[in-house]
Order: structure tokens, then sequence, then C-alpha cells
């Protein structure tokens, strides 16, 4: 048949060429690609680890999205994320949790504010300032532009007022206030056991070794740790050289023509001198 101004020809089902056992065993193996997906919110960055995971692990694609801290858990449930930097505290029923690092908490203020001429400010100095609650305010980036505006101070981990670097604000570092903490976060058995992930193919989802292997990365373990998967798989064993002197008769030994010489190899002089 004709489409398009090319010329096609119609080929039936019955007469296409029937695939070989092997190519047909081929197919599910290059779907069954694994990936290994994790979010992280604001402030989290993962670029080292990710250049590590490339250099370890480079047949296994690495994906990441930033999360804000509202879904940093619901990334994991619905099955957009196998791993989660999250902001603690978080309800930890059904998850693994790893603590990793604390985050300095700075004070944020409207650019001008008297705490612009401190490098540090301790929570008991600023007692009659007016502080905005940044959860019901929508997050970190709508709670700084209600400080840009005046309206009072919020408190926030360094690296989220870095990240953000709202303008016409200005940050110190806070002394005396509590501080929060980032952590790594993945579903135990329990947990996968009450999501989407339950009835999903277990062939498009990354293996135990391979999110252990992210989580040694980010936990600084080297390439060569005995605690790493990649570590414990045994290299390919060289394959014997081949014999280069062949299976032919061996020549036999020429005789000796000449009696050895037993001077051979002693010093000059060695020859007791006698009269003849």
């Amino acid at each position: 048949m004709r489409r398009a101004g090319r010329y096609c020809e119609h080929v039936s089902a019955a007469e296409e060429a029937p695939q070989t056992p092997d190519e047909t065993a081929a197919i599910p193996a290059e779907a069954a690609v694994r990936e290994l997906r994790f979010a992280y919110v604001a402030g989290v960055t993962p670029g080292k680890w990710i250049r590590r995971w490339e250099e370890r692990m480079p047949d296994v694609p690495l994906h990441s999205f930033m999360s804000d801290d509202g879904t940093q858990l619901s990334v994991l449930r619905d099955g957009s994320a196998d791993l989660s930097f999250v902001r603690l505290p978080v309800e930890r029923e059904g998850l693994n949790v790893i603590p990793l690092y604390e985050e300095q908490p700075v004070v944020v203020a409207p650019k001008g504010h008297e705490i612009s001429v401190f490098e540090e400010v301790a929570l008991a100095d600023l007692d009659e300032e007016s502080f905005l609650d940044v959860a019901e305010l929508g997050g970190p980036e709508a709670a700084l532009q209600v400080v840009a505006s005046g309206a009072g101070l919020a408190i926030l981990p360094m690296s989220v007022a870095r990240h953000l670097n709202v303008k016409d604000t200005v940050a110190r570092k806070l002394t005396g206030a509590p501080t929060t903490q980032i952590a790594l976060a993945w579903l135990n058995d329990a947990g996968r056991a009450t999501t989407r992930e339950a009835a999903a193919d277990a062939a498009d989802k990354p293996t135990e070794e391979v999110i252990e292997e992210f989580i040694g990365i980010v936990r600084g373990r080297t390439a060569q740790s005995s605690r790493q998967p990649s570590a414990k798989v045994e290299p390919p064993k060289k394959e014997p050289k081949p014999d280069r002197r062949g299976t032919g008769v061996k020549k036999p030994k020429v005789a000796q023509r000449y009696a050895p010489n037993p001077d051979k190899g002693r010093g000059k002089g060695s020859r007791k001198k006698g009269k003849r």
C-alpha cells in the first residue's frame, strides 16, 4: 500500500520472521533495567553523592529531584522515589531512617535590621522581636517574602536561607536555638506492604544491594569497604595463557662433541705449573 508518498509493503503477522529463543529472552532483560530515584529537600546538596555513584555504579541510572517539606515522605509512599533526604522530625512508621548531619540555624530579618551589624545573634537577645510561623505561611519561600516586607523575623536552617537567597533580607547565625537534622529515609518491609509499590512489578524496583550501595556512598564508605555490596563481587578470573610451545615432538639433545674443560671458570694462574 502507498502512504504519504512512500510505498509500504503490508506483511501479515503470520509472514513475519519468528523470533529466535535468544532474541525473545533478550527483550525482558533490556526492559528490566533498574534505576535508582531519590528526592531531597531544599538545602541538601547531593552533587558529591551523584558523582561518586556515577563512578562506582555506571550501569545503574540515578535520578534525583527536589521535594518540599510537605511531600518529603509522600514521594516514598506513592513510589515517586526509592529514597528521600528528609528534614527531621518525621513520622517514622513504615520507614528506615538514618540521621546524617545537623543544620546550623539562622535568623532572617529585613534588610537594614540591627542584627546585620553582628556575625551571630543569641536567641535570648531577640525576646522583643516578632517571629513568623514558617509552616503556617506555606513554607520557607513564602515566609521569607513576608520577612522582606518587614512583618517579622524567621528562623531557618542556614542551607535553606542560602538556597532561597531572597532579596531585601539578611541572615545571621543564631545561637541558643534548636537545630534541625537531615536524614536519609526509605520504606521498610512494612511500609512497602501498604503502598502502591506492593502492586508494582518487582523487576522495576532497585534491589536491596543497590539501595545499600547508595547508603554507603552517602555515609562516606570507600569503594573498597567490606560493607559495600560492590566490593563483595569477585572479579572475573583471568583465562590461562595459551601454551606457545606447541604440541610437537621435542628435539633430542645433541651429544657434546668435546670433553668439558676442567679449567673453565677458574681464575688466571690457577693451574699448577711444573717442569716439563
